[in-house]
């Protein structure tokens, strides 16, 4: 008996199998993730980031929104010679606009100004944008797009630039996990995420401070072939609407220098920073493709062989078995390893929480010592510290996207007067996180109570579930 398929049926179902191989193309390269090579851990010594005397760059922690924001724009107004800019995601919302003003004016002055930015966000939040093209076409001022979407070669479309920093001259730089919009920078949004950076102030000359690793990894990723500059024309029938934002720009920064002239003043960076004795930088292979694992290495062993107790945050923590593996050999040490995420009810990624709620029992199995912020307002910091002089700070979240798929950057300070600064801010949250016992209870504060999961959560939770071990290796 022959079975007649219509036409139309037959046309759906080839559309569905180009869909699922197609799908297919984009996910299957991600999927193989395991460790570093010999060669890597051969190359990686612990030693080579402590010093036993001081060095020339002095570091300060800038802990609030607002404060980050603001310092922001007073090494912009203040550069001389460049501002450099790399961030994963850019938006034209308050502190957005305020960015792209105070960039806009520097270019202006002569500032030669150089954004990067990742390419899915760009499609997401930048293209087709006046704002944007409005400072991306003005003179001394180049922006680039890290691996633009390319349907047409589906293996990259998963790799993505996730580093966030600002370089002004040869002065000072700021690293950290800060998106540039609302969320993570100033004070005019309902919404928060809660967040760090490190502002790096250079005492000497720019070839023996830290800020010539920073710039040189810029640069690599700068020229790949992956970069592609944007926005640098503007078409006759735009002209007048660039004009208009670009306008709109400029009235907003000149409103700054009006009502807020203390942001834009130099700083005593000196009176603001402590002393450090050496600042190294690490970071992932910067190619769009399935990456070796060697930032997430390096941070692990550091923790490893570091002495002293080691504390770390992350958003969240989705890990490969080798990630598995190497927190277990992490906590195999003599000193505690504590770590803080967000609690399932108050993560604000999606998988991030459906995946911790599934191996939760498999993370307290590795031996850390678990804390969940659970304020209700997402905690986004990835940082840790590891005795009383090592700390680290940037765009690492304990993830298999951070250690497989993304650019990722992680500053390493030694330094005990930062050390214990950052430990204090840590403590600071950590104070209102719960302390895990097992997979459902806690042991609670005096007035602690764990929140629950409200309807739309739980229902996101429930939808995910099922697709958690399916796709997990690509968040």
């Amino acid at each position: 008996m022959r079975i007649k398929i219509s036409r139309k049926l037959l046309i759906l179902i080839l559309v569905l199998i180009a869909v699922a191989v197609y799908l297919l193309v984009v996910c299957l390269p991600y999927k193989k993730q395991g460790g570093v090579l010999p060669k890597t851990r051969e190359m990686f010594q612990v030693q080579d980031y402590y010093s036993s005397t001081t060095g020339q760059d002095r570091a300060a922690m800038l802990p609030g929104n607002q404060e980050a924001l603001e310092e922001r724009l007073r090494l912009i107004a203040n550069a001389k010679e460049r501002i450099i800019l790399s961030t994963f995601d850019f938006k034209s919302d308050n502190s957005g606009k305020l960015m792209l003003g105070a960039l806009l004016d520097a270019a202006d002055r002569g500032v030669e100004v150089q954004v990067l930015i990742d390419g899915f966000s760009y499609f997401t939040h930048c293209r087709g944008n006046d704002y944007f093209r409005a400072a991306a076409s003005a003179e001394h001022f180049t922006f680039k797009i890290y691996n633009p979407i390319n349907l047409l070669r589906p293996w990259e479309l998963m790799a993505r630039l996730h580093d966030k920093y600002l370089i002004a001259d040869d002065k000072a730089y700021i690293i950290g996990g800060r998106n540039t919009y609302d969320f993570f920078l100033g004070s005019d949004t309902d919404y928060i995420n809660y967040d760090w950076d490190v502002l790096v102030y250079n005492t000497g000359e720019e070839e023996t401070s830290s800020l010539k690793e920073v710039l040189d990894y810029f640069h690599r990723i700068w020229e790949q072939p992956c970069c592609k500059v944007v926005m640098e024309q503007v078409s006759p029938g735009k002209k007048k609407a660039v004009e208009q934002r670009r306008k709109e720009l400029g009235e907003l920064y000149q409103q700054v220098q009006r009502e807020h002239p203390q942001w834009l003043e130099e700083a005593d960076y000196l009176e603001k920073t402590v002393e450090t004795n050496q600042i190294r930088l690490l970071s992932n292979p910067i190619e769009p493709k399935v990456k070796e694992p060697v930032l997430f290495y390096q941070l692990t062993e550091l923790m490893r062989q570091g002495e002293g107790e080691v504390y770390f945050h992350t958003p969240y923590i989705l890990c490969s078995e080798y990630m598995f593996e190497r927190l277990e050999e992490v906590c195999q040490k003599q000193e505690p390893v504590h770590m803080m995420t967000n609690s399932v009810a108050n993560n604000g990624n999606p998988f991030g929480a459906v995946d911790y709620k599934v191996h939760k029992e498999r993370i307290l199995g590795t031996g850390v010592k678990v804390m969940e912020y659970d304020s209700g307002v997402s905690y986004h910091g990835k940082c840790m510290t590891v005795g009383n002089r090592l700390s680290a700070m940037g765009s690492f979240n304990w993830d298999m996207r951070s250690a497989y798929l993304d650019t990722e950057i992680m500053l390493v300070i030694d330094s005990k007067p930062l050390n214990q600064w950052l430990r204090q801010e840590m403590e600071a949250y950590e104070k209102e996180a719960l302390t895990v016992i097992d997979q459902d209870s806690y042991d609670l504060k005096e007035g602690q109570t764990p929140q629950k999961l409200t309807g739309q959560r739980k229902w996101r939770v429930k939808l995910l579930r099922p697709f958690d071990a399916l796709f997990r290796y690509l968040m």
